[in-house]
């Protein structure tokens, strides 16, 4: 494998300690259940939408990056679903990209003081609780995974074909075990299995 197959590793692209900042991120819960499934929702999505950026070397680009997650509920989702994909049901996780950024291309900074916007991601309380329970997961856990895919199709990452997917569910993998939550593609008591990692869209 050359350089040019290779997926974009978490570790690079970081600056130094000193020239990172804290890009945009607006956490907007909608759905106010959320707060009562998970009171902690903001913060965790704000923390892996950062370990996402950062995993991806958006970090190095700093305050310039700018894009929101929408915590909603079901029908919120099923009719942005509708609209947008033409697909009348509701589902996990939507993102809609601002830009048109490539997967596994260093991200690069407009010009100074001009903002980078990377979009919007909306999550759906019912549809991602329900996945939870019956997967035997923590509703953190499968929401930070969903932030990480999410964040990754701003990014430009896809997973229409066997190797974006793959692409995509290494990176998730990789990105999830720096916050603490296990591989969550593996079936329940087996975390070595990579036959079943299906992405969520």
């Amino acid at each position: 494998m050359n350089d040019d197959d290779a997926s974009p590793s978490p570790r690079t692209n970081e600056p130094p300690a000193q020239a990172r900042a804290t890009p945009t991120i607006v956490v907007d819960v909608a759905c106010r259940d959320w707060l009562a499934a998970l009171p902690r929702c903001r913060a965790e999505c704000r923390d892996t939408t950062a370990s996402t950026l950062a995993a991806l070397g958006y970090s190095a680009l700093g305050a310039i990056v700018e894009l929101g997650v929408r915590l909603t509920d079901d029908d919120e989702v099923q009719a942005l679903n509708r609209r947008h994909r033409d697909v009348d049901a509701p589902t996990n996780v939507l993102a809609f990209p601002a830009a048109g950024p490539s997967a596994g291309v260093s991200p690069v900074a407009p010009p100074a003081g001009a903002p980078l916007p990377l979009g919007d991601v909306v999550l759906a309380l019912g549809t991602i609780r329900a996945e939870a329970r019956a997967q035997g997961k923590p509703l953190a856990d499968h929401l930070r995974h969903l932030v990480v895919h999410g964040v990754l199709h701003l990014a430009g990452y896809a997973h229409a074909d066997d190797d974006g997917a793959a692409a995509m569910a290494a990176l998730e993998i990789d990105i999830l075990a720096g916050l603490g939550v296990s591989d969550p593609y593996a079936p329940a008591g087996d975390t070595t299995n990579d036959d079943e990692r299906k992405p969520p869209l």
